[in-house]
Protein backbone atom coordinates (compact mmCIF):
# COMPACT_ATOMS: atom_id res chain seq x y z
CA UNK A 1 0.00 0.00 0.00
CA UNK A 2 0.92 3.44 -0.87
CA UNK A 3 1.12 6.36 1.86
CA UNK A 4 0.26 9.74 1.07
CA UNK A 5 2.49 13.02 1.40
CA UNK A 6 1.75 13.89 5.06
CA UNK A 7 0.66 9.97 6.43
CA UNK A 8 1.65 10.50 10.42
CA UNK A 9 5.16 7.85 10.61
CA UNK A 10 3.56 7.16 13.81
CA UNK A 11 0.70 5.37 11.63
CA UNK A 12 0.73 2.25 10.39
CA UNK A 13 -1.07 1.65 6.84
CA UNK A 14 -4.91 1.88 6.88
CA UNK A 15 -6.17 -1.53 6.69
CA UNK A 16 -3.35 -2.95 8.54
CA UNK A 17 -3.73 -5.06 12.15
CA UNK A 18 -4.28 -1.98 14.77
CA UNK A 19 -5.14 0.77 12.67
CA UNK A 20 -7.53 2.03 13.94
CA UNK A 21 -6.84 1.12 17.40
CA UNK A 22 -3.72 3.30 16.75
CA UNK A 23 -5.05 6.07 14.58
CA UNK A 24 -7.81 6.91 17.94
CA UNK A 25 -5.28 6.97 20.36
CA UNK A 26 -2.71 9.55 18.03
CA UNK A 27 -5.67 11.64 17.49
CA UNK A 28 -6.17 12.09 21.09
CA UNK A 29 -3.01 13.23 21.82
CA UNK A 30 -3.44 15.95 19.19
CA UNK A 31 -6.64 16.95 21.55
CA UNK A 32 -7.53 18.06 25.10
CA UNK A 33 -7.18 15.74 27.41
CA UNK A 34 -10.36 16.03 28.56
CA UNK A 35 -12.03 14.80 25.14
CA UNK A 36 -10.92 11.41 26.58
CA UNK A 37 -13.98 11.50 28.74
CA UNK A 38 -16.17 11.66 25.69
CA UNK A 39 -17.19 7.51 24.72
CA UNK A 40 -18.69 8.61 21.54
CA UNK A 41 -15.76 9.96 20.37
CA UNK A 42 -13.84 6.55 20.83
CA UNK A 43 -17.13 4.54 19.42
CA UNK A 44 -16.92 6.58 15.90
CA UNK A 45 -13.60 7.03 15.13
CA UNK A 46 -14.70 9.18 11.93
CA UNK A 47 -15.94 11.39 14.49
CA UNK A 48 -12.72 12.09 16.62
CA UNK A 49 -11.18 13.23 13.56
CA UNK A 50 -13.85 15.85 12.72
CA UNK A 51 -13.44 16.58 16.53
CA UNK A 52 -9.33 16.93 16.22
CA UNK A 53 -9.46 18.53 12.82
CA UNK A 54 -11.61 21.35 14.99
CA UNK A 55 -8.96 21.77 17.53
CA UNK A 56 -6.06 21.33 15.34
CA UNK A 57 -7.18 24.48 12.74
CA UNK A 58 -8.53 26.23 16.40
CA UNK A 59 -4.67 25.84 17.06
CA UNK A 60 -3.45 27.10 14.02
CA UNK A 61 -5.38 30.16 14.33
CA UNK A 62 -4.48 30.72 17.48
CA UNK A 63 -0.54 30.35 16.81
CA UNK A 64 -1.20 32.99 13.94
CA UNK A 65 -2.47 35.62 15.61
CA UNK A 66 0.14 34.91 18.77
CA UNK A 67 2.75 35.33 15.76
CA UNK A 68 1.08 38.40 14.80
CA UNK A 69 0.81 40.46 17.85
CA UNK A 70 3.81 39.12 19.62
CA UNK A 71 6.33 41.86 18.78
CA UNK A 72 3.88 44.91 19.39
CA UNK A 73 2.43 43.08 22.80
CA UNK A 74 5.74 41.63 24.35
CA UNK A 75 7.99 44.51 23.51
CA UNK A 76 9.39 46.39 26.96
CA UNK A 77 7.76 43.29 29.23
CA UNK A 78 10.10 40.92 27.94
CA UNK A 79 13.87 41.46 26.49
CA UNK A 80 14.14 41.37 22.85
CA UNK A 81 16.14 37.98 22.50
CA UNK A 82 12.87 36.52 24.52
CA UNK A 83 10.88 38.12 21.82
CA UNK A 84 12.83 36.92 19.14
CA UNK A 85 12.63 33.39 20.83
CA UNK A 86 8.93 33.42 20.97
CA UNK A 87 7.95 34.62 17.75
CA UNK A 88 10.44 31.63 16.32
CA UNK A 89 8.33 29.48 18.69
CA UNK A 90 5.45 30.26 17.00
CA UNK A 91 6.54 29.73 14.07
CA UNK A 92 7.99 26.23 14.27
CA UNK A 93 4.44 25.95 16.18
CA UNK A 94 2.69 26.90 13.05
CA UNK A 95 4.42 24.68 10.87
CA UNK A 96 3.82 22.15 13.27
CA UNK A 97 0.46 22.25 13.40
CA UNK A 98 -0.09 22.95 10.05
CA UNK A 99 1.67 19.61 8.89
CA UNK A 100 -1.09 17.91 11.59
CA UNK A 101 -3.75 19.50 10.13
CA UNK A 102 -2.84 17.69 6.90
CA UNK A 103 -2.30 14.56 8.89
CA UNK A 104 -5.60 14.68 10.52
CA UNK A 105 -7.83 14.86 7.00
CA UNK A 106 -5.19 11.90 6.04
CA UNK A 107 -6.36 9.40 8.45
CA UNK A 108 -10.13 10.96 8.83
CA UNK A 109 -10.23 9.82 4.96
CA UNK A 110 -8.53 6.30 5.71
CA UNK A 111 -11.30 5.58 8.53
CA UNK A 112 -14.24 6.90 6.05
CA UNK A 113 -12.56 3.61 4.09
CA UNK A 114 -10.27 5.52 1.08
CA UNK A 115 -7.71 3.68 -0.38
CA UNK A 116 -4.48 5.70 -0.94
CA UNK A 117 -3.22 4.57 -4.61
CA UNK A 118 0.24 5.93 -5.99
CA UNK A 119 0.47 8.39 -8.48
CA UNK A 120 2.70 8.31 -11.43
Amino acid sequence: MSLPPGWPPELPPPGTAGFQRRAVGWLYDLCPPDYRSYSVLRAYPVLLARFAAGHVASAIEAAGRGLATARADLRGVLPPEAVDAAIAAYEREGLRLRRAAVAVGLVDRALRGEQFVPRL
